[in-house]
């Protein structure tokens, strides 16, 4: 008898490990958040990375600069922090003009607040709104860009209906798009 109740309670553990698998990635990385959506960026047909976005409540994708956030992207490949910057920069022009001043600050101080990645590391973005942006690997801080303005393009690279990646847009967007908006 006792050994049928052990059975039947490994069995209950692990269809609960199977059915809601725990993964760091996968773990509210913004208290009062909720996973909106998930996409995977894809460059000539290789994966990059895997993006899980986190939303506030009353979250409106037209208006996402107003509201707290989490973006976790979970690499596939290699890249310094470098280069993250500077791909970064690129496509915030897509979302809004800036100066080139304006572009090397920010680039040097994104360069400064990333770490170089490798596959299967996860790195998350948070947004202030009116605050900036912090960066995290798993519960530790590695960096900051306190700048609203730069936050608020940084964010609307995946974001923005300017995106270069308006289909993984819409997987972001998933739970939170509304009938007839970008």
């Amino acid at each position: 008898m006792k050994k049928i109740a052990t059975r039947a309670l490994l069995a209950c553990v692990t269809a609960t490990f199977l059915s809601n698998p725990v993964q760091g990635s996968e773990t509210m990385p913004l208290p009062g958040t909720v996973l909106a959506g998930q996409g995977t960026m894809r460059f000539f047909g290789l994966e990059v990375y895997q993006a899980r976005l986190w939303v506030s409540p009353g979250f409106t994708p037209e208006r996402y600069g107003e509201h707290p956030l989490a973006l976790a992207l979970t690499y596939q490949r290699n890249f310094t922090a470098q280069a993250i910057a500077k791909r970064s920069i690129e496509e915030m022009r897509r979302v809004a003009p800036f100066s080139n001043e304006q572009a090397e600050r920010w680039q040097a101080a994104l360069q400064a607040a990333l770490p170089n990645v490798k596959p299967g590391d996860t790195l998350t973005g948070i947004y202030r709104p009116g605050g900036g942006a912090v960066f995290r690997m798993g519960d530790k801080v590695v960096g900051e860009v306190a700048d609203p303005e730069f936050a608020r393009l940084f964010f609307g690279i995946w974001l923005s209906p300017n995106t270069s990646e308006p289909a993984l847009r819409q997987a972001l967007l998933a739970s939170r798009s509304t009938a007839g908006s970008p």
